[in-house]
């Protein structure tokens, strides 16, 4: 993750750590916004009081813009698309129902399935006494993944290059840290590889220099 040097006039403190697909993906937005920050980074098994005045419910990422405080990674990503609609892309245009649509599927339908799916195959079996990947679990949760990402398929083959329609907005910025987790585990990218119009979506966003950029920052690949 970009760590960069926050100015006394535009100071903002990002409190997560690199590996966080959701502080991945305020990274990749404050680098689409060529933001300047400063990464905090968090002990999830020591929490300190500092962190825990900031986000109450001791969950990453928080985010600290001058005298705005939020935590909750989609609350914070539409601050930031919202506060600095100015600079670089315009990811919040003309107030579009398809656009609060897509930003509503990632959340409910997208991550939690996705998240399931990565969790079982690459984060699990690394925790202390993990076992490895259980088939059954696993192919109910790529089933599970497999169905979501019909109805992306679908979308984008009807004519839409981006998920709100022809430009790249906040919704597609809000798939791509959890796309490159995806990307990273064999059985899930095998899904996205399937489907032609998601995988050529994935490989349109994934080329921008924004995004690139918060990908050469990161120790190594999300789980």
């Amino acid at each position: 993750m970009a760590e960069a040097t926050a100015t006394p006039e535009t100071s903002r403190k990002l409190y997560g750590y690199a590996l966080s697909s959701n502080s991945v993906r305020i990274a990749a937005l404050l680098n689409e916004k060529g933001l300047q920050y400063d990464l905090v980074a968090v002990d999830l098994d020591n929490k300190t009081p500092e962190f825990l005045a900031i986000s109450p419910f001791g969950q990453i990422p928080a985010f600290q813009d001058g005298d705005d405080i939020l935590f909750e990674s989609r609350a914070i990503s539409r601050h930031i698309a919202t506060k600095y609609k100015h600079l670089g892309p315009d990811l919040l245009p003309t107030p579009s129902a398809k656009l609060e649509t897509w930003l509503e599927v990632e959340s409910h339908h997208f991550y939690p399935a996705v998240a399931d799916l990565v969790y079982e195959i690459r984060v699990r079996p690394r925790l202390p006494g993990g076992a490895p990947p259980d088939p059954a679990v696993v192919d109910g949760l790529a089933r599970k993944v497999a169905d979501v990402l019909d109805v992306y398929e679908a979308h984008l083959a009807a004519g839409n290059r981006y998920l709100a329609g022809d430009v790249f907005t906040l919704a597609d910025v809000n798939h791509m840290a959890q796309l490159l987790a995806v990307s990273k585990t064999p059985r899930a990218a095998e899904l996205v590889a399937a489907r032609p119009h998601v995988q050529a979506w994935w490989e349109d966003i994934s080329a921008r220099s924004a995004w690139k950029k918060t990908v050469a920052a990161l120790p190594v690949s999300p789980p």
